[in-house]
């Protein structure tokens, strides 16, 4: 029996089944219930909430922190006829005002909003009014100080609740800490935990941890032997055009990707890529959100990451088509220096805070007192250079004072070109009628884009010129005309991140900054940091083992294939015989207590085997000895 989601999803998407957890998720969301969803990175999250918000009535919330994302996302669903619009930082608030207006009596089934938009009057009084079937948090992990991301903005989203007492919340995240998963649950006043999860563990994803010397040296030696495309993650900018142009010169096809990159060039890098015509991408984490490449074969960190949560994300880009590839992390005896050096950027003393918010505000030109509520686009390259300050340092002391609610520094925003017809169509025709010089200008615009008399618009100038056979600066003076006209609102491109202020600018003297925001974070990413250090260093362990360890699964077995179970040789079980090992003890374990030498008897295993999988079963507690007697352990 095909179920209504069922035939959305194939009316919509064109798929005939959902991947594993995906349905079970939809499930849970279409019974009311609050969910937290745990799915791996490509692991298929936004069908989760694009299907059922499909089958019922009314409108979905998505938030999101990622700007880019729900951009991308409301293109795709607009390309399935799927009416979807975004609000965030980046937009103007005539743009929301018809946004939300739209979501009211439009016909819009999916809203998406960046967090800190939540908060603000125009939003909540539109809020109470739509009829919203789901509540959408992506990224739920920014909502947990436990987390790595923690992101202030997002302690507000469960204020939502009193609005819409009645609609479930679904939350989304690829990776989280059974600290972090209670935490979730808790500050989005779950009525009821429910967490739907698959398995950390990537039976096709080879880890593997190369200590080096000469990095640059061996990942052109690795990229050579390796087949197929991959991804190769480095700290800065700077490094991802230097190795990248070291891979071209070793005849390796290669380009680089990194925040510093134009908007354009940035896309056509990721589309070469994609279909194949670059075969490498050197890459800083700026490069990751929407990569829906399934046939990435290996991914290789020449920097040591933040965190694990950091590396498992972005090794996870390999492998999506569930074939072998490989996860591969240089090491080398600078690991521990760079670290600590990175601690240092990140948590700058408290002073050199309050020096840098002090100067942020000079540099606005905001008084004591005032910007409550403001937004500034701003350069931090800019003005660090304006007060000879470190844009590392800079950057890092802003982010302190965004968890103390003071600012929010957003993520940059590539905003093209938007147009809206203030005239409705019948006042248009007459406007054309008595002013024929612009019917052929307005006729492009109609013919070139739907949907202008209803929302803003992106529009492409030089689209245009070229159609229209004329320079873009004749297109912006016709488009700049048509705004003083009143017959049209005209908002041209702009690219660039901004910083929005949640309070009253202070004086040093009265800027509260709490452990937890400072010392308490401070101590965690010290944690988080050591954790992967640690990874690193350990020979003795399978590395599958240890990160889903540290995600909390605590019963897997050996992977077979990491760098450190082939270096144990032969005797080392792959997983199938670990499995069938395990399955065959327990059971004999079972029927009665059993001496080793009698156990190995019965079970036709190699002896050294047989030893291992039972040193692993007391490790965790599924065994004991009483007596020299193998018992089964109840408690």
């Amino acid at each position: 029996m095909i179920t209504d989601y069922q035939a959305t999803l194939k009316k919509f998407w064109g798929y005939d089944s959902f991947r594993p957890l995906q349905e079970e998720i939809i499930r849970s969301v279409l019974a009311g219930k609050d969910t937290l969803g745990l799915m791996p990175t490509g692991g298929g999250k936004s069908l989760t909430f694009q299907v059922p918000a499909m089958t019922m009535p009314g409108i979905c919330l998505v938030v999101t922190p990622l700007i880019a994302l729900m951009k991308d996302q409301v293109e795709n669903l607009k390309k399935l006829e799927i009416k979807a619009v975004a609000v965030h930082s980046g937009c103007t608030r005539e743009e929301i005002d018809v946004a939300l207006n739209n979501c009211l009596y439009g016909g819009y089934k999916f809203l998406y909003v960046s967090p800190e938009r939540l908060v603000t009057e125009l939003f909540r009084i539109r809020f109470q009014e739509m009829q919203v079937n789901l509540i959408t948090v992506d990224e739920a992990h920014c909502i947990s100080q436990w987390g790595y991301d923690f992101r202030p903005s997002y302690m507000r989203i469960a204020e939502l609740r009193q609005f819409q007492p009645h609609v479930p919340i679904l939350a989304l995240t690829a990776t989280a800490t059974q600290r972090v998963i209670d935490d979730i649950q808790q500050k989005l006043q779950f009525r009821t935990k429910n967490l739907l999860k698959t398995s950390f563990r990537r039976e096709n994803l080879i880890y593997a941890v190369k200590y080096s010397e000469n990095k640059d040296r061996d990942v052109v030696d690795m990229v050579k032997k390796l087949r197929g495309s991959g991804i190769i993650y480095v700290r800065s900018r700077r490094k991802s055009i230097d190795i990248s142009r070291f891979l071209q010169q070793e005849g390796i096809s290669a380009a680089y990707y990194n925040a510093g990159l134009e908007h354009a060039a940035r896309n056509e890098v990721q589309r070469n890529w994609t279909i194949g015509k670059t075969r490498i991408i050197v890459a800083t984490n700026a490069f990751g959100m929407g990569i829906d490449k399934p046939d990435v074969r290996f991914v290789i960190h020449l920097d040591m990451p933040d965190s694990p949560e950091a590396y498992f994300q972005e090794a996870g880009r390999a492998g999506r088509d569930g074939n072998k590839s490989f996860a591969i992390l240089l090491s080398s005896a600078s690991d521990v220096t760079a670290v600590n050096q990175r601690i240092q950027v990140n948590f700058p003393d408290t002073t050199t805070i309050k020096n840098t918010y002090s100067a942020l505000c000079n540099y606005l030109q905001i008084p004591v007192g005032g910007g409550k509520g403001m937004s500034f686009d701003f350069d931090i390259n800019d003005f660090a250079r304006s007060y000879r300050l470190s844009v590392f340092t800079s950057f890092s002391s802003l982010k302190i004072m965004e968890l103390e609610g003071y600012l929010e520094l957003t993520e940059e925003i590539n905003n093209p070109s938007r147009i809206k017809f203030i005239l409705d169509r019948d006042d248009l025709y007459r406007f054309q009628v008595s002013n024929s010089r612009f019917d052929s200008f307005i006729k492009l615009l109609l013919r070139s884009y739907t949907g202008v008399f209803t929302e803003y618009t992106s529009i492409d100038e030089n689209m245009l010129a070229k159609r229209a056979n004329v320079e873009q600066e004749v297109v912006r003076q016709y488009l700049n005309k048509l705004v003083n006209l009143h017959v049209i609102n005209y908002l041209p491109q702009k690219r660039t991140p901004m910083v929005i202020f949640f309070e009253e600018r202070l004086d040093e003297k009265s800027i509260y900054i709490s452990r937890e925001n400072y010392q308490t974070r401070k101590e965690r990413y010290e944690e988080r940091a050591n954790a992967i250090l640690n990874y690193a260093r350990k020979n003795d362990r399978c590395r599958s083992q240890v990160i889903l360890e540290y995600f909390g699964e605590m019963d897997s077995p050996p992977c077979g294939e990491c760098d450190v179970c082939r270096e144990k040789g032969e005797n080392q079980l792959n997983q199938d015989e670990f499995r069938i090992i395990r399955d065959d003890l327990i059971r004999v374990i079972a029927l009665e207590p059993i001496s080793l030498e009698n156990l190995i008897e019965k079970v036709p295993v190699k002896r050294e085997k047989i030893i291992e999988v039972l040193q692993w079963m007391m490790d965790n507690n599924l065994v004991k000895f009483n007596n020299d007697q193998l018992l089964i352990k109840t408690s």
